[in-house]
């Protein structure tokens, strides 16, 4: 990454507190994504497993608690009612929270990578 699309210090922090949030409530297989270079919604998915809906929905709490205590602001969350899929909406940041049968049929990570490498072959092709 060059200097002039350096990461900010304060969005490293902010990725740095989401990750020990979801740490904190044991979610676990956390996947860390710069999509700066693919999309401008956000520069940040984070992605983590939940062993059941109740754990996922705990995570989901415990980050926008962490984050809203630290001055971040929280712009939404979705899917608290099933809580198979929980996502937080921290505009910077968007954090996927998932019990693994809905992490392995989304395959987020898998869905990402594949935007990037057609990203790449765009720009190989002009």
């Amino acid at each position: 990454m060059t200097e002039d699309n350096a990461i900010p210090a304060d969005l490293v922090a902010m990725k740095d507190a989401v990750v020990d949030a979801i740490d904190d409530i044991k979610g676990f297989d956390i996947t860390v994504m710069d999509v700066t270079a693919l999309t401008s919604m956000t520069s940040y998915m984070i992605v983590a497993s939940a062993n059941s809906s109740r754990q996922a929905k705990s995570i989901a709490d415990n980050v926008r608690e962490k984050l809203k205590a630290q001055g971040y602001a929280i712009r939404g969350t979705e899917g608290e009612a099933s809580g198979d899929w929980v996502l937080v909406d921290l505009d910077d940041i968007v954090v996927h929270v998932m019990v693994p049968a809905t992490r392995a049929y989304y395959n987020l990570e898998q869905l990402w990578s594949e935007a990037e490498h057609m990203r790449d072959q765009d720009d190989h092709d002009k």
